[in-house]
């Protein structure tokens, strides 16, 4: 990743997503630290999730900077949708339940030192993914995934705890067949058919195997990471469909592309597509492409990001 240092004052605003469990936690942290640093800073705390974008937006056009998602990887995905090309930094707060992108990003897992990451980080550029025009900082997907994530929002919204929610979804997952037929398109001479229980592109090379299982080592690579599963049997396509997704199917039992872009053509006019974790409806073909440093990301030097870590 590029690293440079902030070129103007900072104007912090942070945007907390009023869902999580430490927003408390971290107003008092934004309060003490902004005071001992003599930076003031803008706290927005807000309980819509589709409000995300447009603060984002009003505090670029505010002059703020850093703009700061303080959430899981939804909430960083509407802030960063926003900022993308732009010269005004992402600050990150992880105060999700996965919070993917901030671990891969270098961002300290304690909320206090994510908070003071915000004022005194160093900046990097890292890549985000694009399909169909929306912004992805992880990845995107579909088939298998999307229809998982709409089932457990289903339990949860009656009542099921996360957890319990999985489990009930991948339950139901087990009892149907998906089988996707795509048309894959890299170049005007090359087009692949793929059958397939999903397909998956990651923001950047996953990691499939050893103790970094579904992590990535690198967001600055300029490349997506494109994955299907061979056409599998009934039994086997939740098995291997989850495994990927959840960080424990091998590279050897997938097949892998890596790819400044890519159209796919799912033989139907729409498709649920997801993002980030977030399942939304696209016309077809699909059409993905990577965003070489286009993203300004507020981090910590290596030895500070480990260190901050290890008191997680």
């Amino acid at each position: 990743m590029t690293s440079h240092q902030p070129d103007q004052p900072l104007k912090p605003a942070l945007i907390l997503n009023g869902h999580s469990i430490h927003v408390e936690e971290a107003k008092a942290h934004i309060a003490r630290i902004s005071a001992e640093l003599g930076v003031p800073a803008q706290v927005i705390v807000t309980r819509k999730g589709d409000n995300i974008s447009q603060l984002a937006a009003r505090a670029l056009g505010e002059g703020r900077r850093p703009v700061v998602a303080g959430g899981g990887d939804g909430t960083v995905n509407a802030v960063a949708g926003v900022l993308t090309g732009t010269n005004v930094a992402l600050g990150v707060l992880p105060m999700g339940t996965l919070n993917h992108f901030a671990k891969d990003a270098g961002v300290p897992r304690h909320l206090e030192a994510a908070v003071r990451n915000v004022f005194t980080g160093e900046v990097n550029s890292v890549d985000v993914g694009e399909v169909n025009g929306r912004v992805f900082v992880n990845n995107s997907g579909l088939g298998f995934y999307p229809h998982f994530v709409r089932i457990r929002e289903d339990q949860e919204r009656h009542g099921h705890v996360k957890r319990v929610a999985f489990v009930l979804a991948l339950r139901a997952m087990v009892r149907r067949y998906l089988r996707l037929r795509l048309k894959v398109h890299m170049d005007r001479s090359e087009a692949l058919e793929r059958v397939t229980p999903f397909l998956f592109v990651g923001n950047n090379r996953y990691q499939t195997a050893g103790s970094e299982i579904g992590t990535r080592s690198k967001l600055d690579s300029g490349l997506l990471w494109v994955c299907t599963a061979p056409h599998a049997e009934h039994r086997n396509v939740a098995r291997i469909a989850a495994w990927t997704f959840f960080g424990r199917e091998t590279e050897e039992a997938l097949n892998v592309l890596e790819v400044k872009e890519i159209s796919i053509e799912p033989g139907t006019p729409r498709v649920n597509v997801s993002v980030d974790g977030e399942v939304t409806i696209m016309d077809a073909p699909l059409h993905f492409r990577i965003h070489p440093l286009a993203l300004r990301v507020v981090a910590p030097g290596r030895h500070e990001a480990r260190g901050a870590n290890r008191r997680a």
